[in-house]
């Protein structure tokens, strides 16, 4: 008869309203994607450093370098599109969002060694 009652007080000292965890930050993968993605950028294949830029913002939300890069990166692949083209909007939100996570970040266009 007890064990009813234990599982009605472990469901009520569970918050339905309280957010998800977290996900975990994996400071390592996201360094390696964003220097791979300068590198690639610097070579001027801008989608393929997209994709880099995006898994490091996908390992760490709140990196404000991974960020920065993924806006300047869509703003380059929507650079010659015409001027209220919709990614050229998300580049302005996504640098918006970088300059929020850091207000004193600069970018470094080279790889950390």
């Amino acid at each position: 008869m007890m064990l009813p009652a234990l599982l009605f007080a472990a469901a009520l000292a569970q918050d339905p309203a309280a957010p998800p965890p977290a996900p975990a930050v994996d400071a390592t993968a996201g360094q390696s994607h964003i220097d791979e993605g300068l590198a690639l950028f610097k070579r001027k294949r801008f989608a393929a450093a997209k994709r880099h830029f995006q898994a490091a913002v996908d390992a760490n939300p709140n990196d404000a370098a991974a960020t920065f890069y993924l806006a300047y990166t869509v703003y380059k692949i929507a650079e010659p599109k015409r001027p209220f083209h919709p990614e050229k909007q998300q580049a302005a939100e996504l640098f918006d969002k970088a300059y929020e996570l850091d207000p004193n970040f600069k970018p470094v266009w080279a790889p950390r060694k």
